[in-house]
C-alpha cells in the first residue's frame, strides 16, 4: 500500500499531539509529581509545637521529654528508602559525637511503628523514629506533601534548643551529608548561647 506524501503532511500533526498526550499520560501516572500541602512551618524563634508519637519500639515519646537537651527533629518520607537510608545511617554514624554535645536525634515519618521497627532492626539504627501515621505532626511542622497518591513527610530538620525553642530550619534537605550538616549548626548554636 502506498501513502501520499499529502497524506503524510496532513496526519503528521495528529502524531505529534497523540505523541505529546502519551508523553503526558505517562509522566503524570508513572513519575509521582511532588508539591506542597498548604501547611505553614513554625518559624525560628517560636516555641516548637509539642506532640506525642509512638517509636519504633511502640512506646509514647513526648517532644517536651527531650527539654534540657539539643533536639534534632528530622522528617523523612519513607522507611528503607535509598535516601531515607543515607540520612539514617549519617545520623546513626554521628551519634556518640550527638550524645557528646547534648543533643538527640529523633526522625519522624508517616510510617507505621512495625516499619520503624523494620527500618531499625535492619539497618542498626539506634535513635528513635516516630510513627505520625494520622500526620498530625507532619502537618504541625509544615513537612507534609503528596508523592503521587501518597501522603509523605517531606525532608526536613528543625534544631531545638534546650528551652524548647526552634533555632534552626533545613527544609528540602538532601540526605547526603545532611548530619555533618547539622553537627556544624549545633557547634555554631552552643558557641553562640554560651
Amino acid at each position: 500500500m502506498k501513502i501520499s506524501r499529502n497524506t503524510v503532511l496532513r496526519t503528521m500533526p495528529l502524531l505529534f499531539v497523540a505523541a505529546a498526550m502519551l508523553a503526558l499520560a505517562y509522566t503524570t501516572v508513572q513519575a509521582p509529581v511532588l508539591h506542597a500541602d498548604d501547611a505553614v512551618m513554625p518559624a525560628v524563634g517560636t516555641t516548637a509545637p509539642d506532640f506525642t508519637l509512638n517509636s519504633q519500639e511502640g512506646t509514647p515519646i513526648n517532644l517536651k521529654d527531650y527539654r534540657g537537651k539539643w533536639v534534632v527533629l528530622y522528617f523523612y518520607p519513607k522507611d528503607m528508602t535509598p535516601g531515607c537510608t543515607i540520612e539514617a545511617h549519617s545520623f546513626q554514624s554521628d551519634l556518640d559525637k550527638y550524645q557528646q554535645i547534648n543533643a538527640v536525634v529523633i526522625g519522624v515519618s508517616v510510617d507505621s511503628v512495625d516499619s520503624h521497627k523494620q527500618f531499625c532492626a535492619k539497618d542498626g539504627l539506634n535513635f528513635k523514629l516516630l510513627s505520625d501515621e494520622k500526620h498530625d505532626v507532619v502537618t504541625k511542622y509544615g513537612s507534609i506533601m503528596m508523592f503521587g497518591t501518597m501522603t509523605v513527610a517531606a525532608r526536613n530538620t528543625f534544631l531545638i534548643d534546650p528551652k524548647g525553642n526552634i533555632v534552626k530550619e533545613f527544609v528540602k534537605v538532601n540526605p547526603q551529608g545532611h548530619s555533618t550538616e547539622v553537627l556544624a549548626a549545633l557547634a555554631d548554636l552552643q558557641k553562640g548561647s554560651k
